[in-house]
């Protein structure tokens, strides 16, 4: 039977009255016209007026892989059936709900043409940005796309692994993941499992290799929360950081940018929903100039560079691209267990140093303090020093240096010969409490160390312990259970920066106003809600960081 639609059923009533009253059918007429026009008046003024700002960043919800608790690759058939119809070169026309009744189908049309077409569709990170509202998508907003780079930009620089640096053999250190050989537990400082001889410049493999483990990988770039380019930015500099012309210092970066810039994913965003790893200070990447003499390449100054978001072991304060992250310690567990393990272990340690250091001193550098810090430990009963000199040395033994470290209560880190320590990582990893330099010459280490109540000990020790997760990274081979690691914090901040970035772009609006990156350290000082800095934010900074001084 067919059904009759709403249209034939008023005309039929219209011509059954159509004879008694021909007056009241054309009031009625009127009536209509008179209704409809006020209505798209209405409509058009009030309601989309009012809702263009907000409901452009208003986002329907679309499934990836609800049924899956740990999806793996997403592909496009693996995504419902989307109302968004695309024209064939892949623009996107309209939306039409499956609610949609023969009816209100052009008010409808209206109302997606005018906000969703034009304040959404047309963004190319959409399909990315709905899958955060996905509440059924254990991997919703967290979804990485890893670039599959020509192997020179990586695994080529391992089969050469005697060439990444001028005076240690890495070959060894590139082993089981990026984590270096095993270390044998003979002296009892270790747990039983999950410790290596880890170098210190080993991220760039061991984040790599962490990647390929993690729960929410696609191969469906559109769906991307940031898109992750596996280069190993830090072996192929410090491949030629002596002895080498800027023309091969810049060449695999120059390379890995022309590279990129032809990938489609790149337009999407000119690169800014793209990051990488190096296991090296920000310096080695920001040569100044063409000069022979100057140091390392500029891989951060390429203008393409710039958009994308860099981790290094040590961070600039005046520049925006680049993000600090831990320098791999000796520790890479393989399950929670592990991990509580050893916390309970630095609970219950008796600690009979005050404090100590393990470093050597800088004569060359007026201001280093390395000196007066040597010397105060070699005159302290309650201080003990660790030498690390040119050869042979117990600073090169990793149990020798876990061993200092779970002996004291203190450390001593001041800069080496850039402004972070691997060996502060160490420390905290035996929740040897830090304490910043001795910057006055008439300060006693022991005598304001000692100031510190037991209570106030205990408090700082609690607070190390429970940084631990956060300050490692769990074996590459395998995942940590509940426990977010080094590699889960980093991901998971490129990730809120991306969906914060594209939230922003929809909403026309900047993150910062009268943003200035040589002012960027001052940002992460402000208070939520505040969007500019000023001035006053370095008086705030002094007095924040001042308390860490002695």
């Amino acid at each position: 039977m067919r059904r009759r639609s709403p249209t034939s059923v008023s005309s039929e009533l219209m011509e059954k009255g159509g004879g008694k009253n021909q007056h009241n059918r054309l009031c009625l007429l009127a009536s209509l016209s008179a209704f409809f026009w006020i209505f798209l008046l209405y409509f058009h003024f009030v309601v989309l007026a009012g809702s263009a700002v907000n409901e452009s960043v208003k986002l329907d919800p679309t499934p990836i892989n609800p049924e899956s608790k740990t999806p793996g690759f997403v592909t496009y058939d693996r995504l419902p059936d989307n109302p968004v119809k695309s024209s064939p070169s892949g623009s996107t026309s309209e939306i039409i709900p499956s609610n949609v009744t023969p009816s209100n189908i052009e008010t409808t049309r209206l109302e997606t043409t005018s906000t969703s077409s034009q304040k959404i569709e047309k963004f190319p990170f959409t399909r990315a940005l709905r899958t955060v509202e996905n509440k059924s998508d254990p991997c919703g907003g967290r979804y990485i796309y890893v670039h599959d780079l020509p192997s020179k930009f990586n695994e080529d620089m391992l089969k050469e692994c005697r060439s990444l640096s001028l005076w240690t053999n890495m070959c060894k250190f590139t082993t089981d993941a990026g984590m270096g050989p095993p270390l044998e537990n003979v002296e009892g400082v270790f747990s039983n499992t999950g410790w290596y001889a880890t170098n210190q410049f080993a991220v760039d493999v061991i984040f790599s290799n962490r990647m390929k483990q993690y729960e929410c990988l696609t191969n469906d770039s559109s769906v991307a929360a940031a898109i992750f380019v596996p280069f190993y930015a830090g072996f192929d500099i410090a491949r030629y950081l002596w002895g080498h012309n800027v023309s091969r210092r810049d060449a695999a970066s120059l390379d890995l940018v022309e590279w990129l810039m032809k990938r489609p994913e790149w337009g999407i965003m000119q690169g800014r929903d793209h990051f990488l790893v190096a296991g090296r200070i920000t310096w080695d990447f920001r040569r100044l100039t063409d000069e022979e003499s100057d140091w390392g390449n500029k891989l951060l100054f390429l203008p393409a560079a710039k958009n994308m978001s860099m981790l290094v072991v040590e961070s600039s304060p005046w520049n925006a691209n680049d993000f600090g992250i831990p320098y791999p310690t000796y520790f890479h567990p393989a399950k929670d267990a592990d991990v509580f393990v050893w916390q309970d272990r630095m609970r219950k340690l008796e600690r009979k140093w005050l404090f100590s250091f393990a470093g050597a001193p800088r004569p060359d550098n007026p201001k280093s303090i390395r000196g007066q810090i040597i010397d105060q430990c070699k005159k302290s009963e309650m201080g003990k020093l660790l030498e690390c000199d040119f050869g042979e040395s117990k600073c090169h033994s990793p149990s020798s240096i876990m061993q200092m470290f779970q002996s004291s209560l203190f450390c001593l880190q001041p800069q080496g010969d850039s402004y972070t320590r691997r060996s502060a990582f160490d420390s905290m990893l035996a929740v040897f409490i830090p304490e910043d330099d001795i910057r006055k010459r008439n300060v006693s280490i022991e005598e304001r160390l000692s100031q510190i109540s037991p209570e106030q000990v205990k408090i700082l020790r609690e607070n190390v312990i429970n940084l631990i997760p956060s300050l490692i990274y769990a074996d590459p081979r395998s995942k940590l259970e509940t426990l977010k690691d080094a590699f889960d914090v980093a991901v998971q901040a490129v990730i809120d920066k991306v969906t914060r970035l594209r939230k922003n772009i929809i909403e026309g609006r900047t993150e910062y106003d009268n943003f200035v990156e040589e002012n960027s350290w001052k940002y992460a000082l402000l208070e939520e809600g505040q969007r500019e800095v000023g001035r006053s934010r370095v008086g705030s900074f002094l007095l924040k960081t001042k308390g860490w001084q002695c």
